[in-house]
């Protein structure tokens, strides 16, 4: 059981680097174009806050559904 839960907390690590992961090149490519003059600094602030707020709701998802998947392995 133990073994199991570790794997679960690996796969959740890994989930929560992906989509740190595509934070990162979001706000990259945000920054590229605001360096280009294709958007304003207050565009760029409130597509960064977006792309953060998505981040969260989906880091919290991966949270949710690994507490889940350990519960369900410890019942076993």
């Amino acid at each position: 059981k133990k073994e199991l839960v570790k794997v679960v907390g690996k796969s959740q690590e890994n989930a929560k680097v992906a989509v740190r992961n595509t934070r990162r090149d979001a706000n990259d490519a945000i920054k590229k174009m605001e360096k280009n003059k294709e958007l304003s600094e207050d565009e760029r602030r409130q597509a960064e806050e977006k792309i953060q707020e998505i981040t969260n709701k989906y880091i919290e998802e991966i949270d949710l559904i690994t507490k889940e998947k350990e519960e369900e392995l410890m019942e076993i």
